[in-house]
């Protein structure tokens, strides 16, 4: 087992985590059909996603940290999608009474 690096470690974490965040953001907008901001979530996601590679690619134990990184990545971009979402869908009709 390799020498644990904590502060390498939370690095990698948060970089998947905001890169997995980043993704999820580049698809809605690949959805919405978003060009400028697909483009600019595309960029800023490898931008994200090289710190992490070439991190754990050092050490095989990185590569831990980068899956949970992931998934509280996705996770929270889904949540916040999913937010966003129900703030903007407009309220149905109240049920006509007479």
């Amino acid at each position: 087992m390799p020498h644990l690096d904590l502060l390498l470690a939370s690095g990698v974490l948060v970089s998947t985590a905001a890169t997995d965040a980043v993704y999820v953001l580049f698809n809605a907008a690949v959805s919405a059909r978003r060009r400028v901001p697909a483009a600019t979530w595309s960029s800023i996601w490898y931008l994200l996603s090289a710190f992490a590679v070439i991190s754990y690619t050092r050490h095989w134990v990185y590569v831990l940290f980068a899956a949970l990184g992931s998934w509280i990545g996705a996770y929270l971009s889904m949540t916040f999608l999913g937010r966003a979402g129900k703030a903007s869908a407009p309220t149905p009709p109240a049920p006509n009474r007479t």
